[in-house]
C-alpha cells in the first residue's frame, strides 16, 4: 500500500501519522518532546531533542504497519518557535525559543516606543509581541559564537534540515509568514524588517510553496534515502487544510497548549481588533490568506488546575467543572500574558469574585469557561472586521474530543462547531498537501470530498451575558497595573 508519512512536531509532543492514498489513518506513533523554563517568561526547547522525538515517532508508528511503501514525507510543525544552527557543521548553537517565550517582550516595547509598530503590521501582518520571532531571531545571534557562520530558521526549516542529512535550508511560506520578517504582500523576506529587528536576512532560509519539493531523505532511521520530503507546513493552519476549510468564511479552532483560531479569507486583508493576517497555504505561487488569533494558555490550564484541586487528572477535572452551578469566580489563564486579542505581556493569571460560598466545582468551571471565553472573543473580532461572516467552523486538538468542553464553545460563540472523531488534523492537512505535489489528489475538490468523521455540536441557551461579565471584570483585573505599596 503506498502512503505518506506526515511528521506532526508539537510542543509537548511529536507525531508520526501513516496517511493511505484514500486519506485513511493507518498507524500513528508520538513521543514526548520536553520543555524548560529557566526564568519566568522563559520557554525553550532542545533543538536536538525536538528531532529525536521525531525518529521515535516515526519509529513506534512504522512497527505498527507491513506492506506499506512510503511514498513522501511531509512535515507540519509548531510555529513561531525558533533556533539557530551552524551552516557547516549543522551543530546546534542555541536552544529552540518556544512561541511562549516572552525574554524578548523588552526588545517588543522598544521597537514599538521607536514607532515601528504600525510599518511592522503593515508589512507582516502581525504585532510587535515577544510571541513572534522577529526579537527571538536578534536573541538567538547576540548569543553565537564570534566567527560562526549560521543558518537561522522556523521549526520546519530545522527539521528538514535534519531530514535531508544537511543538505536542506528551506521553509514555506506559511511558516514564513509567522517569523515577522516575511512581506505579506510581496512574499519575500523584507530587508527593511531586517533592519528593523537587527536581522541579516540571507541568514534565513529559502521560502517555498507549502506543497514542493523540500529535498529528499537521507539517513532517517526506517525511511529509505532519497525519500522525497514534498509539503511543509505550520500546525495550525495545516488543520485548516486537513479539514477542507477552504471556502471564505470557513475555519477552526486547534485546541492544545494554547489555542489557534484561523478563518479562510478570500484575499489579503489588513488586521484589526488584535487578530492577525496571515498566509494559510501557499500553492502554485499563490498565497491563501487567513484570519488567525493566538491564545497562548488554553487546555494547559487545565493539569494545573487538576493538581491545584487535587484530582488524578483533567477528566476528573471536566467532570467535576459539569456539576457546577452558574455565578461562580472568573478566570484568566495569563500564566505567560495574553495573546489575541488583548496582547498584554504584563497580564498575569487570576480567580476573581472568589467568596466564601465559592465551591471546588465553580472553581474548575471557570477554569474550563476560561477556554470557551477566549475564543469568544477572538471570533467576536473576527466578525466585527468580515462583517459577522462565518462558515463552518471545525475544531480539533486532544481537548477537541471533550463533548463538554465543545459545547461550552459552541454555546458561547452561538455558532455550531464540527467536532472531528480524527484529532490528527495537523498531520492530516500536511499529507494531503504532499500527495497534491505527488499527484495522489488531483486539486482541492478532491481533497474536500475525503470522508471525514464529524459530529457537529450545536448551540445550547445558557446565560451569556452573565457569563461574559464574570470573564470580562476578571479580564480588567488581570490586565490593569496597579502602584504597588512598598514596604519600608
Amino acid at each position: 500500500m503506498r502512503a505518506i508519512l506526515a511528521i506532526d512536531q508539537g510542543t509537548t509532543n511529536s507525531k508520526a501519522v501513516l496517511v493511505s492514498e484514500t486519506g485513511e489513518v493507518l498507524a500513528k506513533g508520538s513521543a514526548a518532546v520536553g520543555i524548560s523554563y529557566p526564568q519566568p517568561g522563559w520557554v525553550e526547547q532542545d533543538p536536538r531533542r525536538i528531532f529525536a522525538s521525531v525518529c521515535e515517532a516515526i519509529a513506534a508508528c512504522l512497527t505498527k504497519v507491513s506492506d506499506v511503501t512510503v511514498e513522501a514525507v511531509a512535515v507540519s510543525n509548531q510555529r513561531e518557535s525558533v533556533t539557530v544552527w551552524d551552516a557547516e557543521t549543522g551543530e546546534a548553537l542555541g536552544p529552540v525559543l518556544s512561541w511562549q517565550c516572552r525574554r524578548t517582550a523588552p526588545d517588543c516595547e522598544r521597537l514599538i516606543a521607536e514607532g515601528h509598530l504600525n510599518r511592522v503590521q503593515a508589512l507582516t501582518g502581525l504585532p510587535l509581541d515577544p510571541m513572534f520571532p522577529g526579537s527571538k531571531f536578534r536573541w538567538l545571534l547576540d548569543r553565537v559564537p564570534a566567527g560562526r557562520r549560521v543558518h537561522l530558521g522556523t521549526i520546519d526549516s530545522w527539521l528538514i534540515h535534519c531530514l535531508t542529512g544537511g543538505r536542506r535550508h528551506v521553509c514555506d511560506a506559511s511558516n514564513a509568514a509567522r517569523s515577522q520578517l516575511f512581506d505579506l504582500n510581496d512574499q519575500v523576506w523584507s530587508e527593511e524588517l531586517g533592519q528593523i529587528f537587527g536581522v541579516d536576512i540571507t541568514l534565513l532560509p529559502e521560502v517555498l510553496d507549502s506543497s514542493a519539493d523540500f529535498g529528499t531523505t537521507q539517513g532517517l532511521p526506517g525511511i529509505a534515502d532519497g525519500t522525497p520530503i514534498r509539503s511543509a507546513i505550520g500546525d495550525s493552519h495545516a488543520a485548516l487544510f486537513g479539514h477542507g476549510a477552504f471556502k471564505p468564511g470557513d475555519g477552526k479552532v486547534t485546541f492544545g497548549t494554547g489555542s489557534s483560531v484561523m478563518t479562510t479569507l478570500p484575499r489579503f486583508i489588513a488586521p484589526q481588533n488584535g487578530i492577525t493576517t496571515t498566509v494559510a497555504w501557499r500553492i502554485a505561487g499563490v498565497p491563501t490568506f487567513a484570519f488567525e488569533g493566538n491564545i497562548l494558555v488554553s487546555a494547559a490550564s487545565l493539569p494545573w488546575m487538576a493538581g491545584i484541586l487535587g484530582l488524578p487528572d483533567v477528566a476528573a477535572l471536566v467532570d467535576l467543572a459539569a456539576t457546577a452551578e452558574p455565578g461562580g469566580p472568573g478566570f484568566v489563564p495569563a500564566f505567560v500574558g495574553l495573546g489575541a486579542p488583548y496582547w498584554s505581556s504584563d497580564a498575569r493569571a487570576l480567580f476573581a469574585q472568589i467568596n466564601f460560598s465559592t465551591t471546588r466545582a465553580q472553581m474548575a468551571r471557570s477554569v474550563t469557561d476560561s477556554i470557551a471565553c477566549q475564543v469568544h472573543d477572538v471570533i467576536a473580532a473576527m466578525r466585527a472586521q468580515s462583517g459577522g461572516q462565518l462558515g463552518a467552523l471545525y475544531v480539533d486538538g486532544g481537548p477537541s474530543q471533550n463533548r463538554f468542553l465543545m459545547q461550552c464553545v459552541s454555546n458561547l460563540i452561538e455558532h455550531a462547531v464540527i467536532q472531528c472523531q480524527a484529532p490528527e488534523a495537523s498531520a492530516l492537512g500536511a499529507a494531503y498537501l504532499a500527495g497534491l505535489s505527488l499527484g495522489l489528489w488531483k486539486d482541492l475538490d478532491v481533497i474536500e470530498a475525503l470522508p471525514r468523521s464529524t459530529e457537529v455540536i450545536r448551540p445550547e441557551e445558557i446565560d451569556r451575558i452573565g457569563l461574559l461579565n464574570t470573564w470580562n471584570d476578571a479580564l480588567a483585573r488581570s490586565t490593569s497595573r496597579p502602584t504597588p505599596v512598598k514596604c519600608e
